[in-house]
């Protein structure tokens, strides 16, 4: 058995959890003043279930819980707290994959590793020259150099020439 902990980790790939919590906290203070302060550890991991896509039954599953009960709770919490930091206190959720749609466009969604390596190692200028073409029989050869012009954090952009003879 996985601990509770444990649970619904992937969210923390994809999600700033952290900031999450501190924005669900709040909310949740301004709904319920006298409530607990700060988000309980089950809030925690049904908010991470839902950051991960999985339906309250996927993770009333997980939970060794009815259904009925994972809905009940996130109707209770959760979504209250999603309709008040999206200022919206009385458009319903609708469906628990809005969820993860408002949060995105908040702002709560980090890039993954892969997609911020992806995002800024593409090359934003290329230069390409064909300097020699040569017809030999029934095969034909070009020399061609390429420049590119990758992203830099620096000032200055850098550029790799991939021309290793010249």
């Amino acid at each position: 058995m996985v601990p509770k902990e444990d649970l619904f980790a992937e969210a923390a790939k994809h999600w700033d959890l952290e900031r999450l919590y501190q924005a669900f906290a709040e909310a949740k203070r301004q709904i319920s003043p006298r409530s607990r302060r700060g988000l309980t550890e089950t809030e925690k991991l049904y908010l991470r279930g839902l950051l991960s896509g999985c339906s309250p039954a996927e993770i009333a599953r997980q939970l060794f819980q009815t259904s009925k009960s994972a809905e009940v709770y996130l109707c209770k919490t959760l979504y209250q707290y999603v309709k008040k930091l999206a200022d919206v206190p009385n458009e319903p959720v609708g469906n628990w994959r809005n969820i993860c749609d408002r949060l995105q466009e908040a702002g709560y969604k980090t890039l993954s590793s892969s997609e911020f390596k992806m995002n800024n190692s593409l090359p934003t200028e290329a230069l390409v020259k064909i300097v020699g073409i040569a017809f030999k029989e029934s095969t034909i050869s070009m020399d061609i150099n390429i420049q590119l012009t990758f992203p830099s954090t620096s000032e200055t952009p850098k550029t790799e020439d991939l021309d290793r003879d010249g």
